[in-house]
């Protein structure tokens, strides 16, 4: 049986730019090599195959993999699909709730795009942050010193690297070296902020993402880290925007929120707008 498929360009409101994504219908009977392979020939950041739920609290079941693998969350994903399906008629627009991996999340979906509940909240060690600045091209003098480097998530976890303003696009990733320093990671998020305002990319380079234009679970997981290094507010609800993705002539806006109570995040989301690109159907199944 054919399958079909939707291609959305996700946090943008025009086609052509932010972060694209595939959304493929009617895989329940894929297993999860056939759906890797289809992550892998379509070439995207992220591919998503919307399923039925497992649980009767959950409106759909989303699967997410990269080319590399299968991520238990992911943002620009979790808020495509969701508009997609409302588009359809598939599920409704306004708040639903999303299955995937990370567990069940509640969505927001709006004419013109999603908002999406990121995943609990965690913050892992410090890390070195001239050894995070050598494997993106940049020096010492480069990294925030008023900042600590270190690992953060709201769902799946990241590598974070506080760097000047002007740093950020100067930015490049040596894989090779890279790699090692974000296993068992996500990948490296290389961000500045100024409120309120962040200038972030991120270099996945281990999961088959050497950089992301658009990554909304790196942007909640920012949310988490700038709670915990005292940048926003310990206590109540702050909003930021994220613009990425740039550099590589996808520019992406993604808006998010932050609950914080006692100077540690304990609830996120983010927002953006969705474009249509393109529908087709799949003629051949690994």
């Amino acid at each position: 049986m054919a399958l079909t498929f939707d291609i959305v360009d996700v946090f943008t409101d025009r086609a052509f730019a932010g972060n694209p994504l595939a959304v493929v219908h009617g895989g329940g009977h894929l297993t999860t090599e056939q759906m890797q392979t289809l992550a892998v020939e379509f070439g995207f950041s992220e591919t998503v195959f919307p399923l039925p739920p497992t649980t009767p609290e959950a409106d759909y079941r989303a699967r997410i993999f990269t080319p590399g693998r299968e991520l238990p969350f992911a943002g620009h994903p979790s808020v495509g699909v969701a508009w997609v399906l409302a588009r359809a008629g598939l599920i409704r627009t306004g708040d639903v709730v999303q299955e995937c991996g990370a567990g069940l999340l509640s969505v927001q979906v709006t004419e013109h795009g999603a908002r999406v509940t990121g995943g609990a909240p965690e913050i892992g060690p410090d890390l070195d942050g001239a050894a995070l600045a050598a494997a993106v091209g940049l020096d010492p003098a480069d990294v925030d010193p008023a900042v600590r480097p270190g690992v953060a998530g709201a769902g799946v976890p990241y590598a974070f690297l506080p760097v000047t303003p002007d740093a950020v696009a100067r930015a490049v990733p040596v894989p090779a070296t890279l790699g090692p320093l974000t296993e068992g990671l996500v990948g490296l998020v290389v961000a500045s902020y100024a409120e309120p305002h962040a200038h972030m990319r991120m270099f996945a380079p281990g999961v088959g993402v050497v950089e992301d234009p658009a990554t909304g679970s790196a942007a909640v997981a920012l949310g988490v880290f700038l709670v915990d290094r005292g940048v926003l507010q310990p206590v109540g609800q702050t909003g930021f925007s994220v613009a990425q993705g740039a550099e590589m002539g996808r520019p992406s806006q993604l808006m998010v929120l932050v609950q914080a109570d006692g100077g540690r995040a304990v609830r996120t989301s983010v927002y953006g707008n969705v474009a249509a690109v393109a529908r087709g159907e799949l003629v051949a199944l690994p």
